[in-house]
């Protein structure tokens, strides 16, 4: 292959950087570039061939290219395959060593020759070069993949098959959160990605939720949804997340809690060395997450006797739930925000009932001192990032973690349930 065409690109690009404008500028070095890299790969190639490498010590291609070009050894497999494409594809060629199509785009065919095949990769080679000139590699890809597709659609179910072979999904606790991992096959794949799709919507023109914050409260929103109604292998019985805690280390958090409620401006007092709360299936968790729960759950306080300091425990006594706001009141709740968050500006619609005294903090489950909040400005609240005042009578006063006013919107609070 001769190298005029490199040279022309680089003299073109010499000129321009003289004379031309900075977009003209940077499309020519990009030119340049591209041209430069085609030549690179023919002229690797042609040293692994005449094994030349040797004469400096080198055993191999990559141990020279390494010593000489300080390049890594994926950097100069990858030039030397393309020219595979070059060799074969007299179209492609010509537009790699001129600089019109870019190293990335080259080993696109480089994918085609290797799963398509030489004679269909011919047939369609002025179509995939003029895509290679006007489109990014990525878009070049899909139309190779496409003739792969076409060309060979048994390859499709044996990727099918391949992906059953693989399929598994775990979710493990980590310290600050779930970690969720695994591989789907092709149809139950499409199904969830179908159901986050749905779920993670834009609610309307107005939600600047970013993508991934709309997906995982989609998802909060259906699997609350499906805890809510039972699963079927609970015989409809309602499953449920388990928190324990001992009671000095739930009074030692209701403490700490309500001290950086009450104080905000002030770093509070360390909570004591106590055992700390424990959520089933993750482990550990912190005084405020506690408080959330305690927020959202339904309490039962059980007498336990410890055997010699051992792990399991006599249960003495179990207590009775503690008081959750009705059904009434929480669809009355719902019914003076019209269905929406009470922070200003939050449109959410999937809303946790929270009591502006803390329930954890002894506060009553009154009517006019329940407030809907939807799980992401819960959290908010219960990290304090997030205050609220006030009562619905008079209204609310919602803050942030500098005491700052929320930006208002038109009251609801004061119409009839």
């Amino acid at each position: 292959m001769t190298p005029q065409p490199t040279i022309d690109a680089m003299r073109t690009a010499a000129q321009t950087l003289v004379s031309g404008d900075t977009r003209s500028q940077l499309l020519a070095l990009h030119a340049a570039r591209d041209a430069i890299d085609a030549q690179e790969a023919v002229l690797l190639a042609k040293l692994e061939s005449s094994k030349d490498f040797e004469l400096d010590g080198a055993s191999t291609l990559n141990t020279w290219v390494r010593n000489e070009l300080r390049m890594n050894a994926g950097q100069a497999t990858a030039l030397v395959k393309n020219v595979t494409a070059l060799r074969d594809l007299p179209l492609l060629a010509d537009a790699a060593l001129t600089g019109e199509v870019s190293a990335a785009h080259v080993r696109v065919f480089v994918y085609g020759l290797r799963h398509v095949g030489l004679e269909p990769m011919r047939q369609f080679e002025d179509v995939f070069v003029q895509v290679a000139k006007d489109h990014e590699p990525g878009e070049l890809f899909e139309a190779v993949k496409h003739l792969k597709d076409t060309v060979h659609p048994e390859d499709l179910d044996a990727a099918w098959e391949r992906g059953m072979d693989r399929e598994d999904f775990t979710v493990d606790a980590v310290p600050d959160g779930w970690h969720v991992s695994g591989f789907l096959n092709t149809v139950t794949g499409s199904k969830l990605k179908k159901v986050l799709d749905s779920v993670s919507a834009p609610r309307d023109k107005d939600d600047v939720r970013s993508g991934s914050e709309r997906r995982v409260q989609g998802l909060d929103d259906l699997l609350t949804a499906v805890l809510a109604g039972g699963l079927p292998s609970d015989k409809g019985v309602r499953p449920h997340m388990s928190v324990f805690v001992d009671a000095d280390t739930l009074q030692a958090s209701v403490e700490h809690v309500k001290a950086k409620t009450e104080q905000p401006h002030l770093i509070p007092e360390p909570m004591p060395r106590l055992e700390p709360a424990k959520l089933a299936g993750h482990g550990a968790i912190g005084p405020n997450l506690l408080m959330y729960f305690l927020c959202v759950s339904d309490f039962t306080a059980f007498l336990m006797k410890q055997h010699g300091g051992a792990r399991q425990a006599q249960i003495l006594n179990a207590g009775t739930e503690r008081y959750q706001p009705t059904l009434l009141q929480r669809r009355s709740v719902i019914a003076r925000q019209k269905g929406v968050c009470a922070t200003p500006g939050c449109n959410h619609t999937h809303l946790e009932i929270h009591h502006t005294i803390w329930w954890s903090l002894g506060g009553p489950t009154d009517l006019d001192l329940l407030v809907g909040l939807c799980v992401r400005c819960h959290h908010l609240l219960h990290r304090g990032l997030l205050n609220i005042t006030g009562n619905a009578v008079d209204g609310f006063q919602f803050t942030n973690r500098h005491n700052h006013p929320l930006r208002r919107r038109r009251n609801h609070y004061r119409q009839a349930a």
